[in-house]
């Protein structure tokens, strides 16, 4: 029981400090996505947001608003999505070798179940931090007498608690719980089973290990986060409308209710707003986090991860 215990936390905090190198370079795109897809935006794209966001507020105080909850994000929701998975998957690997099985016969729907269900503890656990960074990220849009100015992500947390009441802390949790579980189902899964089925194509040489085996990563996480996008953002935009109201807003009065009145008043497309930046954002970050989980947990175990 020590062991496995030990085993799980080795992996969750390689897999949280994995998470934070991304996030330390996807974290502006995070900014425009939130800016894009909560209520008042006037930006037509992607170019036109970073650029209106660089102008207006700068790198530090606008495309890198709330870097300080995404650092927070990694070591609550990453470690879990991705440390967790991988506990699973190697447990999953090991029973198939105690049968006397191929290690790697095991089906993309156990895989994704496994996404699914490591990214839905991550997205619970970490909520606060994920409603921080919507409130961090979007705060400079805002009108100057409604800004919160938060001086950081405890700041945020502490504030949010003191003014809306500690439960408001897990505003939007259904959807971003929903969205978790939906986006690390398949860029877990379908990471692992694209990686699995092309490192015996030959297209990556012997058994994958081109350069180290990191064209096959980065063709299986990409293809990964494209399906992984798709399926989320409409989950994404619900819980980013919902998570950037403030006090005393009671415009939504839930997941089903924003979604009907999303849908109702800017059309069902609405859903997929922000998708480039959040497509631009999740690929790199999935790409970055997942690559260097997987070298460091083949430095630090010997095993790969994914």
């Amino acid at each position: 029981m020590g062991a496995a215990a030990g085993a799980l936390l080795i992996k969750m905090v390689i897999a949280a400090f994995s998470g934070m190198g991304a996030a330390t370079v996807c974290h502006p795109l995070d900014v425009i996505r939130v800016q894009m897809q909560t209520e008042g935006s006037t930006y037509n794209g992607l170019s036109d947001a970073a650029t209106g966001i660089y102008k207006k507020d700068g790198l530090k105080e606008g495309l890198y608003a709330g870097v300080s909850a995404a650092y927070l994000r990694q070591w609550l929701y990453g470690s879990c999505r991705i440390g967790i998975y991988a506990y699973l998957l190697e447990d999953a690997q090991n029973v198939n070798v105690a049968a006397g099985l191929d290690k790697n016969a095991i089906s993309l729907p156990s895989k994704m179940l496994m996404g699914l269900t490591s990214g839905g503890i991550g997205s619970f656990i970490g909520t606060p931090s994920e409603l921080a960074l919507v409130r961090m990220g979007n705060d400079k849009k805002l009108p100057v007498e409604q800004r919160r100015n938060y001086k950081g992500v405890g700041d945020a947390i502490s504030t949010i608690a003191k003014d809306e009441g500690y439960p408001a802390l897990f505003t939007g949790a259904p959807a971003t719980v929903l969205r978790a579980c939906l986006l690390s189902a398949c860029a877990m899964g379908i990471t692992s089973e694209i990686k699995m089925r092309l490192s015996g194509s030959g297209f990556f040489g012997e058994d994958g290990k081109m350069f180290g085996g990191l064209p096959l990563l980065f063709v299986a996480t990409l293809v990964s986060s494209f399906a992984a996008n798709t399926v989320a953002n409409p989950f994404d935009v619900v819980k980013s409308r919902m998570q950037s109201t403030g006090e005393g807003a009671t415009q939504y009065n839930s997941m089903l209710d924003c979604f009907l009145q999303i849908i109702g008043k800017e059309g069902v497309f609405k859903l997929w707003s922000g998708f480039l930046p959040a497509f631009l954002k999740l690929a790199p970050y999935t790409v970055i986090s997942l690559t260097l989980t997987d070298k460091i947990t083949k430095i630090v175990t010997g095993k790969e991860a994914l």
